[in-house]
Formats: C-alpha cells, sequence, structure tokens
C-alpha cells in the first residue's frame, strides 16, 4: 500500500522530518519525506495497510513541537526499499 500525504501547520524547523524518518524505520515503513517551500511537508509512505495506517495516524500528531492543522491523503504508487529524507522543493 502507498499514500501520498501532505502535511500542514507548523511542521518545519521542529524537527519533524528526522522524526518521521526515525517512526518509519521502526514501524518498516518505506518512502521519502520532504520540506516544501510553502512551508508544508510532503511524503510519500509504503508499506502493509497495518503500516501505513500507524505512520499516517503518526502523522497527524506529529513530534511534540509541531502543531500539525490539516492532513491531505490520496492513494499513490511506487514501492521503495528505504524511507529517505529529500530535499526541499
Amino acid at each position: 500500500m502507498t499514500r501520498h500525504l501532505s502535511i500542514r501547520g507548523r511542521v518545519q524547523g521542529v524537527g519533524y522530518r528526522e522524526s518521521m524518518r526515525q517512526e518509519a524505520a521502526r514501524l518498516g515503513v518505506t518512502g521519502w519525506v520532504r520540506n516544501r517551500f510553502d512551508g508544508s511537508v510532503e511524503a510519500v509512505v509504503h508499506g502493509t495497510a497495518e503500516q501505513v495506517t500507524a505512520i499516517t495516524r503518526w502523522v497527524h500528531a506529529g513530534p511534540p513541537s509541531a502543531m500539525v492543522l490539516r492532513v491531505e491523503e490520496r492513494d499513490d504508487e511506487g514501492t521503495f526499499t528505504r524511507f529517505d529524507r529529500l530535499p526541499t522543493v
């Protein structure tokens, strides 16, 4: 299962990407996460339905210093071998 996530709120400058990378590693989720120039964080996550549900649940809260206001989700395609932090776009 692969999902595309767009996370909005206070999600940059709070360790969101690194915290998400660590949570993805803990859950065995693959994919990527990156900051967007508009202030949001974008991610694609891949794994079993249970893994994707767990990381998506985490995304709605994020690390303690984040304040997530909205998460947009849609199905996506692709498989990945690890979870990467990508450059800002």
